[in-house]
């Protein structure tokens, strides 16, 4: 009887002390989320990519045309306050000369007034956030992103490469056409 009594008094006081974690009251977390667009809104926006600690992260800014040109050039202005508080920086090196991205053909040129070898180590992260703004600017014919092709013009070479940004904000060469890649036998 005095056996089960240890036990009963052992099982109870275990249960009566819960589970560890005492009473804290409101904890602040940090700003409200933001970056996201709100369902079934119809109001113009642009898609921007900036890099967090844990990669390319996508925001969203309300915009007066989701044009490619405007995307990238909020894109160089850098993240705002609210998105510098949140750890998001920008990779995207100082480019002397005019950045062009237009839609056309369901597709964006860019045009980038540098090699990518002078931008900071070959481009990088920096180049993916400007690739993967302007294949998110909604405006290559009804495309989603991932299949919007963006043909980099570099200064300096005449021939365009193409490549997509991907639903992870990765930059993926576009394969060239089967009739394209080598003479028939």
């Amino acid at each position: 009887m005095k056996r089960q009594l240890v036990c009963l008094a052992t099982v109870l006081g275990v249960l009566s002390a819960g589970c560890g974690i005492g009473s804290t009251g409101p904890v602040r977390a940090g700003v409200p989320a933001s970056g996201l667009r709100e369902p079934g809104s119809a109001t113009p926006y642009a898609q921007l990519y900036f890099v967090s600690p844990y990669g390319i992260q996508a925001v969203t800014r309300k915009v007066d045309a989701p044009t490619p040109q405007q995307a990238l050039d909020l894109l160089l202005k850098g993240p705002d306050a609210a998105e510098r508080a949140r750890g998001l920086i920008t990779e995207v090196p100082p480019i002397h000369g005019r950045l062009v991205a237009q839609a056309a053909d369901g597709a964006v040129d860019l045009h980038l007034p540098v090699p990518v070898a002078d931008m900071t180590g070959g481009g990088g992260l920096g180049l993916s956030q400007i690739i993967c703004t302007a294949a998110n600017a909604r405006a290559a014919d009804g495309k989603q992103p991932p299949d919007v092709d963006v043909r980099v013009y570099e200064e300096g070479y005449g021939t365009p490469w193409t490549v997509r940004c991907n639903a992870a904000g990765n930059v993926v060469p576009v394969p060239e056409p089967a009739s394209s890649q080598g003479a028939t036998r």
